[in-house]
């Protein structure tokens, strides 16, 4: 894609110059106090997540940055925090807590007249550091408090190992080792810090790499993280103890030398993998130091980057009219790309069962009064499936820095995944199992599942659901590739990781048949991919539809590329591989030709519909594209595909819907994707197969959203491919080869307003 696109008009079009629309309209106000965290309001940026809300005359916000794994690689919460003032504005008088999108923070303001407190909690985009600014126009005596549940070791109860990596199957006495946390000259100073021994070694063991262990990247020994609470005149106080929601906890108290109408409050936090607790100590102080009190720029700088996060895209449906439904897919949209944006700059990447913000898990199960520490489906570990569908959104929305946390997450673990090849096989590539700890091994209690037999392939999960499910890896691989083709940033710096995946199924499958036979391919000379898995769900599977997809269409996008520092070798053996691939499968039913899950397999494990991966993400089928009829004759013959279908969690129908052009079906399922969540905040849904917050329910309705509104095929741009006539829309979107389209639709008549195109 070199050449300027044609953008491809379902009506004319006239070009108006029109400026995008900041996001207030869609800003989130209450105006009464909350019941519990679980009526919260995310706040954010940088790294940084909080859940804010005032309860009974407070104001408390958890905290947590990317990256805080413990020893078990549970993604530990920093504290929490509680402003308590007196006078207490929030006992009498009005109130308001206002989320202001377009320079991301939030706005507290409570009481009248003279008795009126202004309250800005924000995070610094650039740097770590949350900031509580406190006006008053009567003098208050403030008090903030960091609250921690980690004062004392906790011993794991049943269940509750399910937020890190060894869920269901925990060593007896498993517990989380206790936090230091002591006045330091009047701030509070906490940290976590993770001995050099951790559930990483375990892993290791039990999957037998102990052989090249000392070759492996291990992000968790040593690992510290924590911060420091202080406020500008704020001097030490006491501790106290309590229980929130069923979890004990212990407080120490800063509070104001004297009563003032400005009071401002600073928590820097320090992550790090330090040798010595002294070296952590100093990086903590070299960032208390680099933003002061004082230091306005700071402020600055963050609300210039949310102002500028807003112009990159935008998508604005009915505006004009909130409460109506459409309206409310359009908000609840912008919401939750919100969320997405307080982790552009972190360690790890956002995590689909919560990210950021979660809260105290009673409110998501009755039954699981864990302390808020607590998620579903771990803390370091990341399904694969799920985190792809809060990334891909990410590269039409224009937010290629936000990707760069996933990104690199696959890129540091490529060596360790190339090391499991190379122990249990003896074959290059880089296999990546769907199930994956942020080291790059599958993850220990899910490779445990059941009892493995004698001669059992120990590379191989021994879990129903997982066993031979690797390629998901590939559509990270077009992740990539897309983003540098969207941005126009080079694709050379992933070939690394690309290369490896592809080289994994090449020469792994190869393996297998010269095991079970005389020759590594069939009588086609194609790879024979078995055992292979389509998704979770088609198990023991010959040549899994959504695996042939990926293989092909990432090859072909490598033959595509074209830069001096491919070789020529490297075209030869792309080549090579790509005339290997084996072809799509369809079979016959009810006299329709429909795309089949595989060749062949032995079991349905799961609900996913692979066999319309085709459609989404491998583009071989959609608008504008041959033999459309059969990926829509599937979608709606497929008995699987109909006893699957459902808006709920990871569920992909409405994509598949918006890339076939299926209007009614894709807004249908948009509403029922971007209805309100069961929460407060509009965009807490969940928790639908994981945890609330659900994240990778939020990002396949983004995608479903977009997808609807601009799709592309070869060097065209098609506006409106799925969207319906009665919703007025205004958006801003990007395209390949950094173009840029805005364009609206207004009572079934199309404008386009500005393209922009290097």
């Amino acid at each position: 894609m070199n050449s300027k696109f044609f953008i491809v008009l379902l009506f004319l079009c006239t070009a108006l110059a029109l400026h995008a629309q900041y996001p207030d309209e869609y800003n989130i106000i209450w105006d009464s106090p909350s019941s519990g965290s679980h009526e919260s309001m995310p706040c954010g940026g940088g790294s940084i997540g909080m859940n804010v809300w005032v309860e009974e005359g407070n104001l408390y916000f958890y905290f947590s940055r990317s990256g805080t794994f413990d020893e078990n690689n549970a993604f530990l919460k920093g504290g929490r925090i509680r402003l308590e003032l007196s006078p207490n504005p929030f006992l009498s008088g009005t109130f308001r807590q206002e989320l202001k999108l377009n320079e991301g923070y939030i706005e507290i303001t409570a009481g009248e007249g003279q008795d009126e407190t202004c309250i800005e909690l924000w995070a610094d985009v650039f740097n770590p550091v949350i900031h509580l600014e406190i006006n008053s126009k009567t003098k208050r005596t403030v008090k903030v408090s960091y609250e921690s549940w980690r004062h004392e070791d906790h011993l794991l109860r049943q269940d509750e190992s399910h937020a890190n990596s060894y869920k269901f199957a925990p060593p007896t006495g498993l517990k989380i080792t206790k936090d230091n946390i002591d006045f330091h000259a009047n701030t509070v100073e906490f940290y976590h810090r993770n001995p050099s021994h951790t559930v990483f070694d375990v892993t290791v063991g039990r999957q037998g790499m102990d052989s090249v262990k000392n070759r492996m990247m291990n992000p968790l020994a040593n690992l510290t993280f924590g911060g420091r609470l202080s406020g500008k005149d704020f001097v030490a106080g006491q501790t106290y103890t309590g229980v929130y929601k069923s979890t004990p906890y212990k407080g120490w108290i800063l509070q104001s030398k004297s009563p003032g109408t400005s009071h401002h409050v600073t928590l820097h936090l320090h992550t790090a993998q330090a040798e010595g607790l002294g070296q952590w100590e100093s990086g903590l102080s070299a960032i208390v130091s680099a933003v002061p009190y004082t230091d306005k720029k700071a402020k600055t700088d963050s609300r210039k980057w949310w102002k500028s996060f807003w112009q990159r895209s935008f998508i604005r449906i009915n505006p004009g009219q909130p409460g109506t439904e459409a309206w409310n897919v359009g908000r609840n949209y912008q919401l939750f790309r919100y969320m997405l944006g307080c982790n552009a700059y972190g360690s790890e990447p956002t995590k689909f069962n919560g990210g950021l913000f979660t809260f105290d898990p009673v409110f998501v199960d009755p039954n699981r009064d864990f302390t808020p520490d607590f998620r579903l489906w771990g803390g370091g570990t990341m399904t694969a499936q799920n985190q792809r569908l809060i990334y891909f959104p990410l590269i039409k929305s224009g937010d290629f820095d936000i990707l760069t946390p996933q990104f690199n997450f696959y890129k540091r673990m490529l060596s360790n995944a190339e090391l499991r090849s190379q122990v249990y096989w003896g074959h290059n590539g880089a296999c990546f199992a769907e199930q994956i700890e942020n080291f790059g091994l599958p993850n220990v209690s899910e490779n445990e599942w059941q009892p493995r037999r004698q001669g059992n392939d120990l590379g191989v999960e021994s879990n129903p659901w997982l066993e031979y499910c690797w390629d998901t890896a590939l559509e990270f691989g077009l992740m990539m590739l897309d983003a540098s083709c969207y941005s126009g940033e080079s694709a050379i710096p992933h070939l690394p990781f690309i290369e490896s995946t592809l080289t994994f199924f090449d020469e792994h499958y190869r393996y297998l048949a010269a095991k079970r036979g005389t020759h590594d391919l069939d009588g086609n000379g194609h790879l024979i991919l078995y055992p292979g898995s389509g998704c979770e769900t088609y198990k023991m599977a010959t040549n899994a539809t959504s695996t042939v997809a990926a293989l092909e269409t990432v090859l072909k996008r490598l033959l595509a590329l074209n830069h001096p520092e491919i070789s020529a070798e490297q075209q030869e053996k792309w080549k090579a591989m790509l005339g290997r691939i084996p072809p799509i499968i369809f079979r016959e039913i009810d006299g329709k030709k429909l795309i089949s899950p595989a060749k062949a397999w032995e079991r349905v494990n799961n609900e996913e519909t692979p066999q319309l991966y085709p459609v989404y993400p491998w583009r071989i089928y959609g608008v504008g594209r041959p033999d459309i009829q059969v990926a829509i004759d599937t979608y709606f013959n497929d008995p699987d595909a109909l006893k699957f279908r459902n808006h709920i969690g990871w569920k992909q129908d409405n994509i598949f819907a918006a890339c076939l052009g299926l209007s009614e079906e894709a807004k249908r399922l948009t509403l029922l994707k971007f209805k309100d969540g069961p929460y407060r905040f509009p965009s807490f849904w969940g928790p639908g197969f994981d945890w609330s917050p659900d994240h990778n329910w939020g990002g396949s309705a983004m995608i479903g959203l977009q997808e609807m509104l601009l799709q592309t095929l070869n060097e065209e741009v098609i506006l409106f491919p799925a969207w319906p006539k009665e919703w007025s829309v205004h958006f801003k979107l990007h395209a390949p080869n950094q173009t840029t389209v805005e364009a609206k639709m207004t009572n079934g008549a199309t404008e386009i307003i500005k393209v922009h195109s290097k």
